[in-house]
């Protein structure tokens, strides 16, 4: 199973030369890019680790690209992703976020169904890496 979450998560996976490019069009936007990585991608996990501080007024794409080698480098079987921010508007809005980084094997989620109040049914989500210890997920 495939996760997808953000921009282009039905496309195959962005190549080193294509992240390049979305990040110099996002500089040239002036948007800030951040870069996140988490072991637990469930969709409703929207706090996944920040790597270093968010990359603001950075120029260079090539800046981005060092920080994105040194996060996979230390996190090469989390999933690591792109966030793009616009802070014209007085708040910091994402304006594209996609993943460039995913473990070897991807387990996926389950749905879990439970009856609820007034036989309400009741569905939520499990991924299945979360039956393991932290570290050792992927």
């Amino acid at each position: 199973m495939r996760l997808t979450q953000g921009t282009f998560s039905f496309l195959p996976d962005l190549t080193d030369e294509q992240i390049k490019k979305q990040i110099a069009y996002s500089i040239s936007k002036g948007w800030s890019v951040s870069i996140e990585y988490s072991e637990d991608p469930h969709p409703r996990n929207a706090y996944w680790e920040l790597w270093g501080l968010p990359l603001f007024d950075i120029k260079d794409p090539a800046a981005v690209m060092f920080e994105i080698a040194a996060c996979r480098k230390a996190h090469s079987s989390f999933y690591i992703k792109i966030n793009a921010f616009d802070n014209t508007r007085g708040v910091e809005s994402c304006c594209l976020s996609y993943i460039i980084n995913r473990p070897s094997t991807e387990p996926g989620f389950h749905l879990l169904r439970a009856e609820g109040q007034g036989r309400n049914q009741i569905y939520s989500i499990h991924s299945y890496a979360t039956e393991k210890p932290e570290g050792s997920r992927y």
